[in-house]
């Protein structure tokens, strides 16, 4: 007689979600490359290499940028003074795809409108690059925390309308945290290439002394001493005001030495700037000397004070 033994079904498996099926968190070195020309406008492939993979082969940046350029999402036009060293912009279609990416927020991502208007807004714009990557790399050398992406150029700020200029421009506005201390630092920046007179350059520190000082009036209102403290116009953007860094290069040593030493004649010789410099740190460097000597070597120029050189932290 044969018997059948009963059996037990085996139980049900749980499949555990696979790490490998998972989505991947982190942009690829094409979108990264794309966010760095949409928010500095113009960049060498040297310069993009360093930011991007500065330990890896620059052929591989290349590449990534060359196929970028295949599928129109960006151009180049030759750098200032060089047959072959390409500098790369978005094209129409590269602002299209990047528009509203959230490490860009809050940026108007701009396209030149052609490659002659590239070429053009070059020089300053490669010397400010330049200027960016001399803080990228001691940031890097030292552990601080400064990413390429911490570089905000062409930051405009209105200004009260006293008959002068209606707009604070800053050529770039740096986010920087020191590791040891853990601080933090903002800094408005200005790339002088000595392009404009001494004298002009030097009229920038009553702009950043007026937006200190500015409040914006509300219509049909005037409001106490202490209200007006409360609104001043740079605290809806800055937990503390960013302190003024100008960055000089492209002449010689003599002539940068000189207007250095205006722009100390200027903070000495205006009220308002005087007021400004008892407040906010403001210094001055040469951008040979960064790159040489490191961002955060005292090589810094003190506008108010005795001028004993310092680092930017220290001004």
């Amino acid at each position: 007689m044969s018997t059948t033994r009963a059996t037990t079904p085996p139980a049900a498996t749980v499949e555990q979600p696979s790490v490998a099926l998972q989505p991947m968190a982190r942009e690829t070195t094409s979108h990264r490359a794309l966010a760095l020309l949409a928010q500095h406008r113009l960049v060498t492939t040297p310069q993009m290499h360093q930011m991007l993979t500065p330990g890896g082969a620059r052929s591989r940046t290349a590449k990534i940028l060359n196929q970028l350029h295949k599928d129109d999402l960006i151009a180049f036009t030759l750098a200032p003074g060089s047959a072959r060293l390409k500098a790369w912009f978005l094209t129409r279609r590269g602002v299209r795809v990047t528009a509203g990416w959230p490490e860009l927020r809050g940026h108007t991502v701009l396209a030149p409108e052609s490659g002659m208007d590239a070429s053009l807004r070059s020089a300053h714009t490669l010397a400010s690059v330049r200027t960016h990557l001399a803080f990228l790399t001691d940031a890097r050398a030292r552990g601080d925390e400064y990413g390429p992406l911490d570089w905000v150029p062409e930051v405009a700020h209105r200004l009260p309308d006293t008959g002068g200029e209606d707009k604070l421009i800053a050529d770039a506005v740096m986010h920087y945290t020191t590791s040891s201390p853990r601080l933090q630092y903002r800094a408005f920046v200005e790339v002088d290439r000595a392009t404009m007179s001494s004298e002009r350059l030097a009229r920038k520190l009553i702009s950043y002394a007026r937006f200190h000082d500015y409040v914006p009036q509300q219509p049909g209102r005037r409001g106490t001493v202490a209200d007006q403290a409360a609104m001043l116009a740079w605290h809806r953007f800055y937990p503390r005001f960013p302190r003024v860094l100008f960055i000089l290069t492209n002449a010689s040593t003599t002539t940068l030495s000189h207007r250095i030493e205006d722009l100390r004649a200027m903070t000495a010789g205006h009220h308002l700037v005087a007021r400004l410099a008892n407040k906010v740190p403001l210094g001055a460097a040469v951008l040979e000397d960064l790159e040489e000597h490191g961002a955060s070597a005292p090589v810094w120029t003190p506008l108010s004070g005795p001028g004993d050189r310092c680092a930017w932290t220290e001004l």
